[in-house]
C-alpha cells in the first residue's frame, strides 16, 4: 500500500492519498489498512504524513475499519510531527464513539495534546471530549468539567463553533451548566457570534 502514497508516487497533492482511503475503505481491505497503519512509524515524514491522511479519510468513510487502532492514535498525539498529532485527533474524533474505553483510559494523553495543540487538534479534541461523555455517564463526571472549562476561557471568535461541537453531549442533567457558561460569555461576542450562540440556547 505505501507504493500507492501520493509521495511515492512523487505528487505532491493529497489526490492519491484520498483515492487509496476510499478502495481500501470500499474493499474493507483490513490488512491494507494495517500496512498504512504501520507505515504512520516510517522514518521518512512524508510517507508517515500521507499514512494519517489516508486513516483519517477512512474515518470519515467507515470508522468501525480503524476503531481498533484508537490506542495508536493517542500514541500519535505525543509526536513532534504537528501534522500526526492533529490527524491523530481528527481520527479519533471520528471513532471515539465505537471505542470509548480505550479512548479513555488515554484521557491524559488527550488533554495534553488539547493544551499545547494547534488551532485543528483543539477543535478535534473538543469533539473527542463531547463524544466521551455522550458515550456514557461513567466518562462524563471527569470530561464534561473539561469542555466547560474550553468554553469559559477560551478566545471568544471560538465560543460558537467549539460549543456547537460540545452540543451532542448536552443532556438533561448537564444542559443548565452548558446555558450558563455560554450566557457568561454571550456579552463579549460579535453580533454574528451571539446568533451562531442563540441558536444552540434555543435547541436546549
Amino acid at each position: 500500500m505505501i507504493e500507492k502514497l501520493a509521495s511515492s508516487l512523487g505528487r505532491n497533492d493529497e489526490e492519491p492519498n484520498i483515492e487509496l482511503a476510499k478502495e481500501l475503505a470500499k474493499t474493507e481491505n483490513r490488512k491494507g489498512i494495517k500496512e498504512i497503519v504501520i507505515g504512520l512509524n516510517n522514518s521518512k515524514e512524508q510517507i508517515a504524513n500521507d499514512c494519517i491522511k489516508v486513516l483519517y479519510e477512512i474515518a470519515e468513510i467507515a470508522p468501525k475499519l480503524i476503531s481498533e487502532y484508537a490506542g495508536n492514535f493517542t500514541q500519535l498525539l505525543k509526536s513532534k510531527n504537528n501534522r500526526l498529532v492533529w490527524g491523530s485527533m481528527t481520527a479519533l474524533s471520528k471513532i471515539v464513539s465505537l471505542n470509548p474505553d480505550e479512548v479513555f483510559n488515554n484521557l491524559d494523553i488527550i488533554v495534553k495534546a488539547y493544551e499545547k495543540g494547534s488551532v485543528i487538534t483543539v477543535d478535534n479534541s473538543i469533539t473527542v471530549f463531547a463524544e466521551l461523555v455522550r458515550a456514557g455517564k461513567k466518562y462524563e463526571k471527569k470530561v464534561f468539567p473539561i469542555i466547560i472549562e474550553h468554553l469559559e476561557n477560551c478566545r471568544p471568535k471560538e465560543v460558537g463553533q467549539h460549543a456547537e461541537r460540545a452540543f451532542i453531549c448536552i443532556n438533561i442533567n448537564n444542559s443548565k451548566k452548558y446555558k450558563e457558561t455560554l450566557l457568561k460569555r454571550r456579552d463579549l461576542l460579535t453580533d454574528a457570534q451571539k446568533k451562531r450562540v442563540d441558536k444552540l440556547l434555543n435547541r436546549l
